[in-house]
């Protein structure tokens, strides 16, 4: 379904008369003052945009997302029993179109002028569309300039039809299937819905190449597959006409969310709990390597991120990602992303994982974090592993046995005997309570060797997750602590200390809502002073 307020490339033949009748009372000579834009009044300009709603749908829900030119509403069919996701920008009339459409062709021809200016990129464009609109000696009134400025600053700055979508902090995905098909998002709180936005054959193909022109790659039809990580940070994956996608081209975004998830938003979401967090903070700390395995979506990345919060503040950290995803606050790190090379030759070669990894291993880290393993590079990392480095990871798994397949058989190949080098595996996944989906840690399996008769892999199931009741289960002793006890001549007493003073602090985060950065001044003051943080929280 086509956006009803998207500007579109209307025909003008029919109108021709009595616009260039209108336009006469509009066009004026004479001498004047440069144009200049008042501050946004809804009391003196009104309103720019409004919905009426439509015919069939109830709406339960409405937001703003670019204020006050764009809001979303949500509207609900109870016959169809479907949501769908209604994008409401301004309207414009025929002379307003006409007015966009000159001041598209005209503005890329004197932008160059401003390439060193100190002015920001909204601003120029701004100046410049004023100065354009003020050359065309037209009476023109003050809503009609904001929104047409609106159009202007979403084309060239924005993000076009989507721009609306990317700055909606509720969407997590939008995908494309293909031209004339509705964009579709996936909503935090509604989930899977259609919206009003589409995009035709041409247009979408145009969309698809400055997308990823964004991201500083190349698409063409000889190379029609492209992932990558669009400037904000969310993962790009597309594909251009209808080489490889049969309904034209196709994208798919998974929006990057501004801050970064933390240990209390995995408490508060209920994904894990604060013993659970406790053990792994202590574990993280005494250089124990673990992987995230689960589905797509189901958090892995996400709760590699939080952990690795728990890191040591100065320890030397190298991570290596296919597409920026990490986002870590120490000082001593080195973030690494793979590229592709520029040509297909013998001597010039992509720079992908396995090659990061190799370079990361002379660079002396202290941890290393991969994105995701999936082929070669596995073999690297746990040959780290087994050299004493300390690493964290994430894999496509759903359970302990489908990720021993995995790494054993093809592309992977690693052996059992390096396998068991592994100390934790957090299996992770995204499932159905009610009307939400939500994500849960399913278990906790502690790595502990191999029988020596039967050749299987031995390991300890420590924390399980019980559905009936939404709680985690403690299932047994740990042998991670008790390795970690006989390194640091700790006996049990203490050892159960450090993970209630731990759990105290997690708990301490939740409780006064902490960002991002109070969450990591905290964990940073506990491995300065832990006695005069557990004071500070008061939990002593």
């Amino acid at each position: 379904m086509e956006s009803r307020i998207e500007p579109s490339k209307i025909s003008l033949a029919e109108k021709m008369k009595e616009i260039y009748a209108d336009l006469k009372s509009y066009f004026r000579i004479l001498t004047r003052k440069k144009l200049k834009l008042e501050p946004y009044s809804e009391e003196k300009i009104g309103d720019l945009v409004d919905f009426e709603g439509l015919i069939g749908f109830i709406e339960k829900d409405i937001y703003w997302v670019n204020e006050p030119y764009a809001f979303v509403s949500i509207l609900y069919n109870e016959e169809k029993n479907e949501y769908q996701y209604q994008v409401v920008e301004p309207e414009l009339t025929v002379f307003e179109r006409m007015v966009l459409e000159t001041v598209y062709e005209n503005i890329l021809d004197t932008l160059t002028v401003y390439e060193t200016s100190s002015q920001t990129k909204e601003e120029i464009i701004e100046t410049k569309t004023l100065e354009l609109i003020d050359s065309y000696s037209m009476k023109i009134d003050t809503k009609a300039i904001y929104k047409i400025l609106y159009y202007i600053k979403r084309d060239y700055i924005g993000y076009e039809r989507l721009d609306a979508l990317m700055k909606d902090p509720h969407i997590e995905d939008i995908s494309c299937d293909g031209s004339d098909v509705p964009i579709f998002v996936y909503h935090r709180k509604y989930h899977n819905l259609k919206t009003n936005i589409s995009f035709e054959e041409q247009r979408l193909d145009s969309f698809v190449v400055k997308l990823t022109q964004r991201c500083g790659k190349q698409i063409s039809i000889g190379e029609p597959l492209v992932n990558s990580t669009l400037p904000d940070g969310s993962r790009l994956n597309a594909s251009l006409g209808k080489e490889v996608t049969f309904r034209g081209s196709s994208f798919t975004i998974r929006k990057f969310r501004e801050h970064a998830f933390t240990p209390a938003d995995l408490i508060k979401n209920g994904t894990f709990s604060s013993e659970i967090l406790a053990y792994l903070w202590l574990a993280v700390e005494n250089n124990k390597s673990m992987i995230f395995a689960g589905a797509t979506a189901a958090g892995k990345t996400s709760s590699l991120n939080s952990v690795s919060l728990f890191i040591p503040p100065v320890a030397k950290i190298v991570s290596i990602e296919d597409t920026h995803e990490l986002m870590l606050h120490h000082t001593n790190w080195i973030g690494s992303v793979t590229r592709e090379s520029f040509s297909k030759t013998d001597t010039v070669v992509d720079i992908d994982m396995y090659e990061l990894l190799r370079q990361a291993l002379r660079q002396r880290p202290e941890y290393i974090i991969v994105g995701e393993i999936r082929g070669k590079e596995a073999m690297t990392l746990f040959q780290a592993i087994n050299t004493g480095h300390t690493t964290y990871s994430t894999m496509h798994a759903d359970s302990v046995d489908t990720v021993i397949n995995r790494l054993e058989g093809d592309p992977i190949n690693i052996p059992r005997v390096m396998i068991q080098a592994l100390d934790i595996l957090c299996i992770q996944k995204m499932i159905i309570r009610g009307d939400r989906r939500v994500r849960r840690l399913d278990s906790i399996v502690e790595f502990i060797g191999i029988d020596p008769k039967t050749q299987d892999m031995r390991f300890n199931e420590l924390y399980t997750w019980d559905p009936k009741n939404d709680t985690f289960r403690n299932t047994g002793k740990s042998f991670v602590l008790e390795d970690i006890m006989e390194r640091r001549n700790w006996d049990e007493q203490q050892v159960n200390l450090e993970l209630e003073n731990r759990k105290k602090v997690l708990e301490y985060m939740v409780e006064k809502e902490m960002d991002e950065y109070a969450i990591v001044s905290l964990i940073q003051s506990y491995y300065a002073d832990a006695g005069k943080t557990m004071k500070f929280i008061g939990k002593i």
